[in-house]
Parts: structure tokens; sequence; C-alpha cells
């Protein structure tokens, strides 16, 4: 089955090129509407931080909700991002040389200009998943499990995490693999990804699914950083809980049960941000800056030449489920 379009990347009223996958939504009620072959299992890559995050919770992790918000994160290493996951692996008796993360730079330039500047260099707690480490070693810690060896499949923690995962998931992983921080990551099908985000999203504030989405809630500058879709949609839509995940990955749910996942064919993350607003916007929510990520600017000459573009399979996809949903 090939999958269809989701996203047009339009130059100067030319449709450029173009990027297929599948998508699946969820509607209150928990019935599936899928666009797609959402039958295979992928790897959600950072998508799982949430349910990691559950998972540590579970095991007795008890952190400030700001600092919880950062385990769910991929943070793009602002100064208060990394000053967050110090204060987790203080809060642990660790230092950074306990991090089993690579060694990184901010995501954005100015930040990466600021480091070197300050005589800084690319370090473990500057990496996007440094925060995820970090609770995790804490988890360790409380449990007196080993840091050493904490991202090995066979670790205590990890074995926990995998089970946390497929009682959210209610589907047997596949294999593992090793994420680009080194640590597990397992497959799951986009529908049973849909579940697990809708089980953290609509929880109880006291339960540990309930904690880990009303701390990325509270807190969405953790989740991400400036300028990044999934911070600035959380800032805006109300009760909208997201994540996104490298090779192309959406989790995103509201507090009512509504859900989407996402997974791009070849991987491009650039065309995930219009695959969010369009969705949003669907669930009946608009404005700034659901319409600028939903038309994300392409540049020529440094000017707004086109954009990224929400295909035309896509809107109607969004719009036909939503009002089956309405009319039901």
């Amino acid at each position: 089955m090939r999958n269809p379009v989701l996203v047009d990347y339009v130059r100067s009223g030319v449709v450029e090129s173009t990027h297929t996958g599948s998508v699946v939504l969820l509607a209150c009620d928990g019935s599936a509407h899928v666009l797609g072959n959402a039958t295979p299992q992928v790897y959600p890559r950072s998508s799982l931080k949430p349910l990691f995050a559950t998972g540590l919770v579970r095991a007795g992790l008890d952190l400030p909700t700001r600092q919880l918000a950062l385990a769910t994160a991929s943070h793009s290493g602002t100064e208060e991002q990394v000053q967050v996951a110090r204060e987790i692996l203080r809060s642990a008796g660790l230092t950074e040389n306990a991090l089993g993360c690579p060694s990184d730079l901010p995501l954005e330039v100015d930040d990466q200009i600021a480091l070197i500047r300050a005589g800084g260099s690319a370090d473990r707690v500057h990496h996007n998943c440094s925060g995820k480490h970090a609770a995790m070693l804490a988890t360790c810690v409380i449990n007196d499990w080993p840091t050493e060896g904490y991202l090995d499949p066979t670790h205590p923690l990890q074995v926990h995490l995998l089970a946390t995962v497929t009682d959210l998931a209610g589907e047997i992983p596949g294999a593992p693999g090793i994420d680009g921080c080194g640590a597990p990551v397992w497959q799951l099908s986009l529908p049973a990804l849909a579940r697990a985000i809708t089980r953290i999203a609509t929880a109880a504030d006291t339960t540990p699914e309930g904690r880990v989405a009303a701390a990325a809630r509270s807190f969405p500058d953790m989740v991400g950083g400036p300028r990044r879709c999934v911070t600035e949609l959380m800032q805006h839509v109300p009760g909208l809980f997201a994540k996104e995940g490298a090779e192309g990955v959406w989790v995103a749910a509201l507090d009512d049960g509504r859900a989407m996942t996402a997974k791009i064919d070849d991987g491009a993350m650039r065309a995930l941000p219009a695959i969010l607003a369009a969705t949003v916007r669907a669930w009946g929510y608009a404005g700034e800056p659901i319409d600028r990520w939903a038309a994300d600017p392409v540049l020529g000459g440094g000017q707004p030449v086109g954009a990224m573009l929400p295909a035309a399979t896509l809107t109607t996809f969004l719009a036909t489920a939503n009002a089956r949903e309405a009319a039901d």
C-alpha cells in the first residue's frame, strides 16, 4: 500500500517536493480513523518519552513539575533547560559524568555561539535527551539499581520501562533498537501509540500518567524550546499534549480523548509542523501560531517564496473524520 501525500513543499507556486506518510486519529470515544498504512510497527523515537517518563514516576521518581517536564523533552539546550537537567542530577547526588547520552551543542545557532564564546563546548548535558537521561539515573538511585549500564536493555530500569510501554500501548512492542541518545527504543504501531498518548493525556493529575501530562502542559518551554512548534502549539491550545520524535513521528492528544499520531515515510522533520497545525485546526482551534505553523515559510534569498503546506489529502481526511465524530 502506497501512503498518501501529507505535506507539500511549495516554492514560487510550484510543488517542489512532497512527503508521504500515515496518520491515525482517535475520537473521544476511542474509535480510530486511519489515513495510509498504519499497521507496521515503527520506532516512535523521542515521542516515546512521555511513556518513559510515566514509567519513571511509576517507579518512584518524584520530581518538581518543571523537572518532570524536562524528562519528557527533546529540549533545545537553552541555558535554563540545561540548568534544570543539572538540578535533576544534583538531587540524585550525581554529576554530568553519569549521563550516557553523547555530547552535543544547543540546537539554536545563537545559543551555540554564546556557549562557545563563554568557553564552553559540546557536552552531554546540552544533548537534547539529557533531561530523560538525568531522570532515568535519578530513578536508578531511588530504587538502588546500578547507574552503570543503565542503558542496557536488560538493566532493571529498561525492563521496567518496556513493561510500562507495553501496558500503556496495549501492544507487544517490536524488537528494541538503539536511539540516537544511546537508550533503547521499541517499535509500536501508530494505533497503539495513539492509545498510549491518550491514556497519558486524559489521566487524573494524581496518577503517574496525569502527572506527566500536567508537567508538560505546565512547562511546554521545557518540552521543546523557543520557536519550536511543539512548544508554541502546546502554549496556544488548551489541554494539548504533544511530542515529536526523530524520523518524522508525531504524537498529540487533547484532554478530552482526541488524539493523533503520524509517521512521515522519509523521516523529514520539516514536514511535522504542518501536520500538527492542520490537526489542531480541524479540532476547532485557530489563530497564531497555528496559522504560521500550517504554512511554515520556504525561503528564497532570505525571503518567503513559498511554504510547507498540509496536502489536500490530509486536510480532507481530517475534516471528514472530525465531521463524522461531530455527527455521532
